[in-house]
């Protein structure tokens, strides 16, 4: 079966020190979920400029569908300041009053929307008043879809308001274990761990599924049911870590649909996800049949 996704959010340029690069959880996302033979769909915003005409012809290079990707006529294409502090770290500013701060809910948006088993949303796109309220109408939209909430705690790009709100309107939520740690002070969470940190959050937002990604030490799921499942890393050379969580939520999203096994997700999101940073760049092809050898071959 064909799985219609869709996946809502921000498409902007890195700009880095050696030059730039078209970036975006979405995108990536959406990549992943239609290379797996499902009927994904980009909802996103370009503002109608050099950068903005370059980032829509890389996204047709790359096979996404651009239907619902909408160009801005008075604000620019999103673009991330990308440089190197005094001790060689990266830092970055979100560049605001952009094009994905303004996405608006069309009545197309509307109609794809009632056709969802899945979508898919993260914390960056709501920091705009705009986009959030396209979002919120977006879920209402598609009573019947499950909501998968990617949380990235961004620079200046989200508040407790705007993760509490994305918290109420999720069925599955993604976080890594950095980030549940700081969710926990925000929200004086109870525990001392990610584990721990991650109950108390189900409880209180009754989540049905979620998911802390820990990098090289792999990744645990709680369920509603109260079954906790953990999968190991996988030891690969790394080329690039790009896109990997991205990958991992689409792995995870195309098993648990296809299916409705969790502890099956898990381990094929995370076998994913590792194989994603074998390769340079978010968006390098990796097929179902190839993770499953991967994963037979670890695991023999």
């Amino acid at each position: 079966m064909t799985y219609n996704i869709i996946a809502f959010g921000e498409l902007l340029w890195d700009l880095l020190p050696e030059g730039k690069a078209l970036g975006g959880a979405p995108a990536n996302f959406i990549f992943r979920v239609n290379h797996f033979g499902n009927n994904g769909r980009l909802i996103t915003r370009l503002g109608n400029d050099e950068l903005g005409k370059e980032a829509m012809e890389r996204v047709k290079e790359i096979g996404l569908p651009t239907g619902y990707v909408q160009v801005d006529e008075n604000v620019p294409t999103g673009t991330v300041d990308v440089f190197l502090d005094k001790q060689g770290i990266p830092d970055f500013t979100i560049n605001t009053g952009v094009a994905f701060d303004e996405i608006e809910f069309t009545s197309d948006i509307k109609e794809l929307a009632s056709e969802a088993h899945c979508i898919y949303y993260g914390t960056l796109v709501q920091r705009g008043d705009k986009s959030r309220e396209s979002l919120f109408k977006l879920i209402d939209a598609a009573p019947k879809a499950l909501k998968f909430c990617d949380i990235n705690l961004r620079k200046d790009c989200y508040t407790p308001e705007t993760l509490h709100e994305s918290l109420q309107r999720a069925d599955v939520v993604k976080i890594n274990d950095d980030e549940i740690m700081e969710l926990g002070k925000i929200f004086t969470l109870i525990g001392t761990d990610p584990r721990s940190y991650g109950e108390d959050l189900m409880m209180r937002y009754d989540l049905g599924i979620l998911l802390v990604t820990m990098g090289p030490k792999g990744a645990l799921c709680i369920t509603q049911d109260g079954e906790f499942f953990y999968d190991s890393g996988y030891e690969v050379k790394v080329k690039d870590t790009v896109g990997s969580g991205d990958a991992f939520s689409a792995g995870f999203i195309h098993i648990l649909l296809k299916t409705g096994d969790v502890h099956h997700a898990l381990n094929f999101g995370n076998a994913l996800g590792a194989l994603a940073a074998t390769t340079a760049g978010a968006t390098v092809p990796i097929s179902e049949s190839e993770v499953m050898a991967f994963m037979r071959k670890y695991y023999v």
